[in-house]
């Protein structure tokens, strides 16, 4: 198989460490100080955007349903600068070494973060959000090491239109017809019934066993993004028009797709996937294009100083309450909701500051957590 296309021989693509950055800027302090910057916008605009930081109930889709999926797109991406070279140079057993390792502990780091054994045995939650990056880049990595492009379209088609099938036409055990409220599918099904532990959402979780599936698709879109990104057969503006092409088609195909087959994050349905996917490779496209093709960069900084930490800051945002620490130095009640506009603005922009001077400081003395 032809791995010209994998192993790049090109300065660093600094627009995937600025996508990351962007990502995870949500999470650790972006979405607060944006609320409360919402907070003095006159209505309708100011409910408008600050429901485009929460996520939706169900059925739907919102600015933060795409936080997660961009990220598992980005693991994906990560696969092919990650093993691309090693499979050319030491082979696929080495792959398969750095591949099983990173699963492993990513797998356990999630676990951790989501209480360990702090409820005992029986309160371990199995299925979350770094386990399920684990998953992602687990299978993207061996599938990776197998399949060309062709094949690599081949499962995130089967996969998607499986559990389309399976969702849509197969009823639940005792059910005559197919339901979209939350719990009667087989995502949830499964999860009660199979899935040991605590679960997020009680009898299922939201990254349970079923979903998973299509969520590899997710890490795939991802991986298959990173090979045109660094592919040498073509140039950056064919590789930006790509980008938006493949994009617009994923994101129409996807809403299209949710008149019979619903968006729903909670169970990563396959036009979940689709709409997800097509605003990742999007936003990958813009970045490309502002920050490598017209290096527009005096304004990406602080992204950097995240994107190369991310797992770090995601970490201790979950051992170190960094809004408390806020509060501690601005003041005001520890009800948010009955705080005033400037204070809680104040508050979000120092526990935002924070989570910087953690990031700028790690990076100014080349510390990163790897896994």
């Amino acid at each position: 198989m032809d791995r010209s296309v994998e192993t790049p021989k090109q300065e660093r693509i600094v627009c995937v460490d600025v996508l990351r950055g962007f990502d995870m800027f949500w999470l650790v302090g972006g979405a607060g100080v944006s609320l409360g910057i919402f907070r003095f916008f006159p209505e309708p605009f100011k409910t408008t955007l600050s429901n485009q930081l929460e996520h939706v109930a169900w059925i739907g889709f919102r600015f933060y349903d795409l936080i997660f999926p961009l990220f598992l797109f980005i693991v994906g991406m990560s696969v092919v600068f990650s093993l691309g070279r090693l499979i050319e140079e030491k082979g696929r057993v080495q792959a398969y070494k750095r591949i099983f390792r990173r699963f492993a502990l990513m797998f356990v780091l999630g676990v951790l973060y989501s209480g360990g054994m702090t409820h005992g045995w029986s309160g371990i939650r199995w299925m979350g959000v770094l386990q399920r990056l684990a998953f992602g880049y687990l299978f993207a990595g061996l599938l990776f090491c197998h399949l060309d492009w062709r094949g690599l379209l081949t499962v995130c088609a089967t996969l998607l239109v499986a559990y389309w099938a399976l969702l849509c036409f197969v009823p639940l055990p005792g059910h005559n017809g197919i339901s979209w409220a939350p719990g009667e599918n087989w995502a949830c099904y499964l999860d009660a019934q199979w899935l040991p532990g605590r679960k997020h959402d009680g009898a299922w979780d939201p990254e349970g066993i079923l979903s998973t599936l299509p969520a590899i698709v997710t890490a795939l879109l991802g991986l298959l993004s990173a090979q045109l990104l660094i592919s040498e057969r073509f140039t950056p503006w064919r590789k930006f028009a790509g980008f938006m092409a493949a994009g617009i088609a994923l994101v129409a195909g996807g809403y299209l797709w949710g008149f019979e087959f619903p968006i729903i994050k909670k169970i990563w349905t396959s036009s979940y996937v689709l709409v997800a996917g097509g605003y990742s490779v999007l936003l990958l496209g813009l970045f490309y294009l502002i920050v490598d093709i017209w290096q527009i960069r005096w304004w990406t900084t602080p992204f950097i100083w995240i994107g190369v930490n991310p797992l770090t800051i995601y970490l201790l945002r979950n051992v170190v309450d960094f809004n408390v620490l806020a509060a501690r130095l601005v003041g005001g009640s520890a009800d948010s909701s009955v705080l005033g506009d400037g204070l809680y603005l104040l508050r979000m922009i120092v526990s935002l500051g924070l989570s910087l001077s953690v990031v700028w400081y790690l990076n100014r003395k080349r510390l990163y957590l790897r896994v």
